[in-house]
C-alpha cells in the first residue's frame, strides 16, 4: 500500500472526502449522491444508525469529536461536510462534523443556514458544507465569502471549492453522468462510481501544500494506504415522491466489511 503523511489539528485528523451528486437532473431521482469518507483507520467511528440522542437523524458518527460527515433526517433534510485541504490547517474551536447535525436536526432553510455560517465560519477549520431539502440545495465554505444556491446539474465536491476540477473529481463526474443515462441503476453500480483506486499522473495533481507524495496518495477516488484511506462509501437517493434511500458500505484498509447497510426514510416524514 501507498504511504503518506497527513496534516493533523487539535481537533483531530484532517479528513479528506469526495462527493459527486446529480441535483434535479434525473427524471426519477431529484438527488443522486455518492460520497467517500476518507479518514485514519484508527479514528473511532460508529457506522450509520439512527441517533438516539438526536431523534430523526440518520448518520455515521465520529466518536472522537461527536459529529458526522453526512446526515439525513426524517423531514427530507440532508447535509454533508468535507474538509478544505491546506498544508498548514488552521484548527477550529468546534468540530466541522457538528454542521450536518445542526442543519438536519434544525428547522432553518438551507439558504438561511448557509447564510448564517458567514458570521461563525471562523469557529471551524476549513470546510465545505452541502445542505439541502426537497426544494433547495446550498453550498457554503469558510474559505470563500458568501454561499451559493446549487443549480441543477452534476456537481463534485472534494477538499477544495465546489466543482474544482481535480482529476479524481472529473473522473467520477463522468462516471455518474454515464450511469444516469439509464432510467434506473443498481446500488452496486452507484457504489462503484467512487471505487477507482488508480493514482493519477504526477503532472495532473493539484498543489495544495501537503507535498507531492501525499498528493499522489490522495489522487485516486478510493484511497488505500498504510494507516489512512476510504472508510465508507455512501449512496443517497431521493425519488420524485420524496422517498429517501440511504446506503453505506464500510471498509477497513480497502477491504469490505460486510454488505451495504440500507435504510429507507419513511416517505410520510420526508416532506
Amino acid at each position: 500500500m501507498a504511504t503518506g503523511r497527513w496534516p493533523r489539528s487539535r481537533n483531530g485528523p484532517h479528513a479528506m472526502c469526495l462527493i459527486v451528486f446529480a441535483w434535479q437532473t434525473h427524471p426519477r431521482y431529484p438527488l443522486v449522491l455518492v460520497a467517500n469518507r476518507d479518514e485514519f483507520y484508527g479514528r473511532p467511528t460508529t457506522p450509520a444508525h439512527w441517533w438516539p440522542d438526536v431523534p430523526g437523524l440518520l448518520a455515521g458518527r465520529d466518536e472522537s469529536a461527536g459529529g458526522t460527515w453526512l446526515a439525513v433526517g426524517e423531514r427530507g433534510r440532508w447535509a454533508a461536510v468535507t474538509n478544505y485541504r491546506e498544508g498548514s490547517p488552521v484548527p477550529g474551536m468546534r468540530s466541522r462534523g457538528v454542521l450536518p447535525v445542526d442543519f438536519v436536526s434544525g428547522s432553518e432553510s438551507p439558504v438561511a443556514f448557509a447564510a448564517g455560517l458567514g458570521a461563525r465560519g471562523a469557529e471551524y477549520g476549513g470546510f465545505n458544507l452541502l445542505a439541502g431539502d426537497a426544494d433547495t440545495l446550498t453550498w457554503a465554505s469558510n474559505r470563500r465569502v458568501g454561499h451559493q444556491v446549487v443549480a441543477p446539474g452534476i456537481h463534485t465536491l472534494s477538499n477544495h471549492l465546489l466543482n474544482t476540477p481535480w482529476p479524481k473529481a472529473e473522473l467520477v463526474r463522468l462516471k455518474l453522468q454515464h450511469l444516469l443515462h439509464a432510467d434506473d441503476f443498481a446500488l452496486e453500480e452507484l457504489l462503484a462510481v467512487l471505487a477507482d483506486r488508480t493514482p493519477f499522473d504526477d503532472r495532473s495533481l493539484p498543489v495544495t501544500g501537503v507535498g507531492l507524495e501525499t498528493e499522489r496518495v490522495l489522487s485516486s477516488p478510493f484511497i488505500v494506504s498504510d494507516d489512512y484511506g476510504t472508510r465508507c462509501t455512501t449512496v443517497l437517493l431521493v425519488d420524485s415522491s420524496g422517498q429517501m434511500l440511504f446506503a453505506e458500505q464500510s471498509f477497513v484498509a480497502g477491504e469490505r466489511v460486510g454488505d451495504p447497510v440500507v435504510y429507507k426514510v419513511p416517505r410520510s416524514s420526508a416532506t
